[in-house]
């Protein structure tokens, strides 16, 4: 098994650790839970034992009217300064899923570069909008506001939370509407994309995703061309799930830092680590 499979199992195992909670059909609300995964792991996930970035970052934006907190803020700039999309690649739990969807036996599509280079967009708007604007206007007599993300779209938040709560909790079965329907519907589109397409929730949908993104050029942890060497064979270009022209642009917001270029590049001009 690859090494980076194996981190992503582990990686997922970690964050949900609370295997109880699948039993019981309970949420974790211990202290470990006000500390942020780095990656993209629902916080009524009966296993999780720590806060979605992007479901906190919505609360605090939510409540900014009475309080606003630099720790989550901080943590996930933290997160993005040193590995920028690195989290997506090997730490997210709802990227793991992706990237074992994707292995089942099917006709595979590849998106052509310029439709993707405008769907690629898509998830700065929703971070934008869904995850800040909304939030910070959309609020109730109280001065507090839904996650719209949340509640309106994640579909990890429907496979890790949602599915499992309804299943062991007869009330909430008995309470399910139109909204639930609608969750499972983006779920059931996104599994389905995601066998004959490569990470399209993490491509084209994901805040969280769009966030690391925008420190993809200035992390710690980079990829480096040695331009000497490069013989411009396009061999790593190719090998990219993620459309990215690695050897013009090795550190492209697009890439998740998966590693594949770097295996297949003929004369090892490619390389990742900290550079500080």
């Amino acid at each position: 098994m690859a090494r980076r499979t194996i981190t992503q199992a582990i990686a997922s195992i970690t964050a949900n650790a609370n295997i109880g909670g699948f039993l019981q059909g309970t949420i974790y609300k211990g202290n470990i839970k006000k500390i942020c995964v780095p990656g993209l792991n629902c916080y009524s996930c009966p296993g999780a034992i720590g806060s979605c970035p992007i479901g906190s970052l919505q609360a605090v934006i939510g409540t900014i009217k009475y309080n606003f907190s630099l720790y989550v803020v901080g943590l996930m700039l933290l997160f993005g300064v040193i590995f920028g999309r690195f989290i997506c690649g090997w730490l997210c739990p709802f990227g793991f899923i992706e990237d074992l969807l994707y292995k089942i036996p099917f006709r595979k599509f590849k998106i052509p570069n310029k439709v993707n280079g405008l769907l690629n967009y898509l998830k700065y708007v929703i971070l934008a909008l869904f995850v800040i604007v909304l939030p910070m206007f959309l609020v109730n007599e109280f001065g507090i506001s839904p996650p719209y993300f949340c509640k309106y779209i994640c579909p990890a938040g429907t496979l890790e939370g949602g599915i499992p709560l309804v299943l062991m909790n007869p009330s909430l079965r008995q309470s399910v509407g139109y909204l639930f329907a609608w969750k499972v519907f983006i779920l059931i589109s996104v599994i389905m994309a995601s066998i004959c397409i490569y990470r399209p929730f993490c491509r084209y949908i994901c805040p969280l995703g769009a966030f690391y993104a925008l420190f993809n050029k200035v992390s710690f942890y980079k990829y480096q061309v040695d331009k000497k060497n490069c013989i411009s064979c396009g061999a790593c270009t190719d090998k990219c799930k993620m459309n990215i022209e690695v050897q013009k642009n090795p550190n492209s917001p697009e890439c998740i830092r998966c590693g594949e270029c770097i295996k297949v590049c003929p004369t090892k001009s490619l390389k990742s680590g900290i550079e500080l």
